[in-house]
């Protein structure tokens, strides 16, 4: 068998084995939902299709739907790859307010391809006013640390903006979209939470600083590393 056969038969079997994985966990995502009832949310996520990765779902917790995209905490497992491990009890809040305890379980293949993930959503809001009374009841407690808001969506583009926005966050100030090096920063943060890796990425990052794709392509290379001069 050739060289070329041989990498293809294992790229198929490969394929073959990560739809048979993600079959065999659908059914848990109706029994888990309703395992935990009205407030909780279990996603299904196919990472061969990131840009429109949810294969399944019940429950609304974040308002998605089968054939959106997943959010930049999905990304950043996306891009991790193979070494991704699962998140567990993470907690987020959802732009509306609400709080959402959260656990994503990578899903592999026996070669240990990560092929997807399982995500579990919990929207603990009234669980926290009801914490917050009885403890107004038996006694005062430490006040939770902030949470970072996670913005759900159908739409990547809401997630590529939100990863924008988290950047300049952290950096406590508006990155210029009118400089190269505003873009560069952004673009390095874009690329370093997986965003790259979906098909219309690049297209929606250039219409954000209303430059080219050829204007963003370069300015990856350059983060990356692999600017080639003239």
């Amino acid at each position: 068998m050739s060289e070329s056969r041989r990498v293809q038969r294992t790229h198929q079997t490969g394929s073959d084995e990560a739809e048979a994985l993600l079959r065999a966990v659908e059914p848990l995502v109706d029994g888990l939902a309703a395992t935990f009832g009205p407030h909780c949310e279990v996603v299904l996520h196919d990472f061969r299709h990131p840009e429109n990765s949810i294969r399944a779902l019940s429950g609304s917790v974040t308002s998605r739907h089968v054939g959106g995209a997943m959010s930049e905490i999905g990304l950043g497992l996306m891009a991790q790859g193979d070494q991704a491990q699962d998140q567990l009890n993470y907690t987020t809040r959802i732009a509306d307010g609400r709080t959402v305890k959260s656990s994503t379980i990578v899903l592999r293949t026996g070669a240990g391809q990560v092929v997807g993930a399982l995500c579990v959503n919990l929207d603990i809001t009234e669980l926290r006013v009801a914490a917050a009374s009885l403890t107004a009841l038996v006694g005062s407690a430490p006040e939770p640390e902030a949470t970072a808001i996670t913005v759900f969506s159908d739409d990547i583009g809401d997630v590529i903006e939100t990863v924008v926005a988290q950047e300049e966050s952290l950096l406590g100030r508006v990155l210029p979209r009118d400089t190269r090096k505003g873009r560069l920063a952004i673009i390095g943060a874009l690329d370093a939470k997986g965003v790259f890796n979906l098909p219309r990425a690049a297209q929606q990052v250039a219409a954000h600083f209303h430059v080219s794709r050829a204007t963003v392509y370069a300015d990856l290379n350059a983060v990356r590393g692999t600017e080639t001069s003239a």
